[in-house]
Formats: structure tokens, C-alpha cells, sequence
């Protein structure tokens, strides 16, 4: 009698992955069908053993007993959803766990709030899923809490991700935007603007075809390899949206220094710098989502970028420039014919939706 009542269920409500090829507003109500999302989508690639608790919160333990914690969060809109390199379940991941080690702190656990428009297709949720997934175990971060709702079709635009990251920031270490002091070193971990490009050509807006691939990556494990023998490092700055000038902007301004950089210096892909000047875009202001800006000691510069080059993340990592004054938040760019161009801050939308 048991077995032909619970036949009778699931002939009413049948299993999500079976039965069901596009979401739909009753997985959003918080019943049956939320419930076999969790479990047939959710589940699959997140579980472990705090998130499997199944509670309206994570009680988590924390690994260390010295140091302060780091909360970081962030929302995810970008367009398309999968593009060269790259899609939203990796940026949503790799962004929140960057910003967590900009700070020098250890990403250890996110939240993951899911958005999904009506009718969004099911195998496209599990690829986002299973991408989130590969992207955790990379950077050695687990998910451990989240929420899932669904917007009616029209109202919403496929799915958004928003994440929290919470780290760990072992006792002695400052890295904050504040802290670049005059001659100091800068450094770039790798060329910059590809994100921005491989958006711009999975929209369809180049005319051409490229081979430039996103850069979103988790930068996590990189920087701790860093900081472990380059302790001393004044700043570190993800320079997504806004592009290196902006994130150059912003640190000279927390610092009241001037930054200058040299134009000669700046590692772009050629096929970036055609984008660049086909569109009249600056590649000073091109999004990325897998490189860092590092402001250290002089005197660390040489043994930081040995240590970056030995990883795949930051083979192409350079000096750019100097912090070369006080009391004066500006930066610089010195052009080859020796002359300085000021950077301001991005004004306005290069492109939207790039993140």
C-alpha cells in the first residue's frame, strides 16, 4: 500500500531532472519541486557535509584561532551566460574568492544565491552547477549555504548568482588600499582586457572571430603561494570592472599617492589591442576578472614576479610602474614619447552587463 502511494506521488510531482526540461514558478515556491532542484541539481554538485544539514543557516568551525575574518559579497548579471573561457558559475565563484584574497585573507566557504527566470533550461542550470562546482574545488572553498527563487518569464533575464565569501586573515598581515607608499613597485599578473573581449565577441559585436578567451579564474591559491614568501605586500587589487585605470584611480586616491606607469610596459594581446582601436576602446579601461595589481617594496619586486611566473595564472605577470610621490592622488601614464597622459576613472558604462 506504501509503495503504490508513493508511485501515485511521483506520478504527480515527478522527479526535476526526468521530467523536466525548463524551469518553472513552482520551483521557486519553496515546495516539491524547490526541494527536487536542491536535491537534483544543488546537491549533486555542492554537498558536503555542512551545506548537507540542510538548515536554514551553516554553523561552521573555523581552522584558525589567530587572526580576523573577511566577509566579501557580490551579484552576478552577466550577458551571455556562457561565453570564451568562461560563464557565470565560474565568474561568480572565482570573483567572490578574489576578492576575499585581495585582502590577503584565505577564502574558506561562499553562499550562493541563485535567481532563475521562468523557463530557463534545466541543462543549462546543471552546466552552471557543475562549472560552480569545478571552480570550488580549485580554489579550495566550499558552498555552504544558499537560496534559490524564481521571477516569472519576461520579468527576469535567465538566471543571476549572488555570492558571499568569507576568509580568514592571519594575524600580521595589512593589505589594503591605503597602504602604497612612495617607491613602491607595481605589478600586473598577466595582459589585460581579455575578459572584456571575450564578452564583447560571444555577443556577436566584433564582426570577427578571435582567439582571446576569458581570464576568470580563482587567484586564491597564486596569492597565498605569494604571501608565504613575499609577506610585505602593501596593496592587492582585483582590477575587474573599470578596467586597470579605474583600480589604479582608486588605490592613488585611498593612498594619496602618485602612480605612474609606462605605456610600454602594459601587457595586452595583440588581438585586444586590435578590438581597441577597431571600437575606440581603451584597453586601459577593459575588464578583467583574472589579474591582480600588486604595489610592494622595490626591493620584493624581482623575487614576486619569479614567484608569479611560476604560476599558470601568472606567466605573464610585469612591473608597470612606481609609486613616485606623495600628497598627490594621481596617476600617470608615460607615453613612449616621454611624455604623461593623467588617468582618470572610467565615466560612465564601456559595457554592461561585463560582469
Amino acid at each position: 500500500m506504501i509503495d503504490e502511494q508513493q508511485n501515485s506521488f511521483n506520478l504527480v510531482c515527478p522527479p526535476l531532472i526526468r521530467n523536466n526540461k525548463n524551469i518553472s514558478l513552482g520551483h521557486g515556491s519553496g515546495g516539491f519541486l524547490t526541494h527536487e532542484l536542491i536535491k537534483d541539481i544543488f546537491n549533486k554538485y555542492f554537498a558536503n557535509p555542512i551545506l548537507d544539514e540542510g538548515n536554514d543557516g551553516a554553523v561552521v568551525n573555523f581552522p584558525l584561532t589567530e587572526g580576523k575574518m573577511v566577509v566579501s559579497t557580490d551579484a552576478h548579471i552577466i550577458s551571455p551566460l556562457f561565453y570564451p573561457g568562461g560563464d557565470i558559475g565560474r565568474l561568480a565563484v572565482s570573483g567572490t574568492v578574489n576578492d576575499i584574497a585581495m585582502m590577503g585573507a584565505k577564502p574558506l566557504f561562499l553562499t550562493a544565491s541563485f535567481i532563475i527566470e521562468e523557463g530557463f533550461p534545466v541543462e543549462s542550470l546543471e552546466k552552471i552547477a557543475s562549472s560552480m562546482k569545478i571552480t570550488c574545488e580549485e580554489a579550495g572553498v566550499k558552498i555552504i549555504a544558499g537560496d534559490t527563487k524564481v521571477t516569472e518569464k519576461g520579468k527576469g533575464d535567465g538566471i543571476y548568482i549572488s555570492t558571499t565569501g568569507v576568509g580568514w586573515l592571519p594575524e600580521g598581515r595589512n593589505i589594503q588600499g591605503q597602504n602604497a607608499i612612495k617607491g613602491d613597485a607595481v605589478i600586473i599578473s598577466g595582459t589585460i582586457g581579455d575578459h572584456a573581449t571575450a564578452i564583447l565577441q560571444a555577443r556577436g559585436g566584433l564582426g570577427f572571430q578571435t582567439n582571446v578567451t576569458s581570464d576568470v579564474s580563482p587567484l586564491n591559491q597564486m596569492l597565498e603561494n605569494l604571501l608565504q614568501q613575499v609577506p610585505n605586500i602593501h596593496v592587492m587589487r582585483d582590477p575587474t570592472r573599470g578596467g586597470l585605470g579605474t583600480t589604479l584611480v582608486e588605490i592613488s586616491q585611498q593612498s594619496n599617492v602618485c602612480i605612474q606607469i609606462k605605456e610600454n610596459s602594459l601587457p595586452i594581446q595583440r588581438e585586444v589591442k586590435t578590438v581597441c582601436e577597431m571600437l575606440g576602446f581603451d584597453p586601459l579601461y577593459m575588464a578583467n576578472e583574472g589579474k591582480v595589481v600588486i604595489i610592494l617594496p622595490e626591493e620584493k619586486c624581482s623575487v614576486a614576479l619569479d614567484i608569479l611566473h611560476r604560476h599558470r595564472y601568472g606567466q605573464n605577470a610585469v612591473r608597470i610602474g612606481s609609486v613616485v610621490d606623495t600628497n598627490k592622488a594621481r596617476v600617470l601614464l608615460q607615453t613612449p614619447l616621454g611624455t604623461n597622459r593623467v588617468i582618470e576613472m572610467l565615466m560612465g558604462e564601456m559595457l554592461p552587463r561585463i560582469c
